[in-house]
């Protein structure tokens, strides 16, 4: 399974913003972004003037690093989206967020996507009774994500729980935060998705 390896503070410094890849980290002062407001790289801290496709790349690129997948993954769920009814732009969040490593963050059963992903890898969340370690796999409404029984003495899955136990959880999904359970209740509406993404742009650049 492809994924990202480098450090994920690049990441962020690229994109000038925080993209909350490391949980608890991202806010306080260690936060590579609040240290140095510049792109990583021998020319990080000249300033250019972005074209038009320029724009749209890096929210694209954005995009894909807040949910931190590869480009060719990230496609196909474009792809995916063009041949739904609906706002081409919305219905690639929509399935974006619905993926189970994104839905178990969401949860407030990791602090960030890539701990949501690597949680889930590691066999740690069960959706309808039956484990799954797919992080990518596309929950519908009415499924409910729960973790495995045996991980739920896991010393990770307390200390997580202390950490998000004051989280907001989105109005698309319902949660038991005394039995770690969650269910998709509906599917996310546009404005539940409080992620800075400008998806008309990404739409854009597909289009050409």
């Amino acid at each position: 399974m492809a994924r990202y390896t480098d450090a994920s503070c690049r990441l962020c410094r690229r994109e000038g913003e925080k993209l909350f890849l490391k949980g608890e980290r991202c806010y306080t002062n260690k936060c590579a972004v609040a240290k140095r407001v510049y792109a990583p790289g021998q020319h990080g801290q000249q300033k250019k003037k972005l074209s038009e496709y320029g724009v749209q790349l890096r929210e694209k690129q954005k995009a894909r690093r807040f949910y931190g997948i590869l480009e060719s993954q990230f496609r196909k769920y474009f792809d995916m989206a063009s041949k739904k009814k609906g706002v081409t732009g919305e219905t690639l969040l929509q399935l974006l967020e619905t993926r189970l490593d994104n839905t178990v963050y969401r949860l407030g059963l990791a602090t960030s996507r890539p701990e949501a992903r690597q949680l889930v890898t590691h066999g740690h969340f069960t959706v309808n009774g039956k484990k799954v370690n797919i992080p990518s796999y596309l929950l519908k409404v009415g499924d409910v994500v729960a973790v495995k029984e045996r991980s739920k003495s896991s010393p990770k899955i307390k200390a997580i729980s202390e950490i998000t136990g004051s989280k907001v959880i989105p109005k698309w999904l319902e949660f038991d935060g005394e039995n770690l359970t969650g269910k998709v209740v509906a599917l996310p509406a546009r404005e539940d998705i409080d992620l800075p993404i400008k998806e008309h742009l990404i739409v854009e650049l597909y289009s050409k």
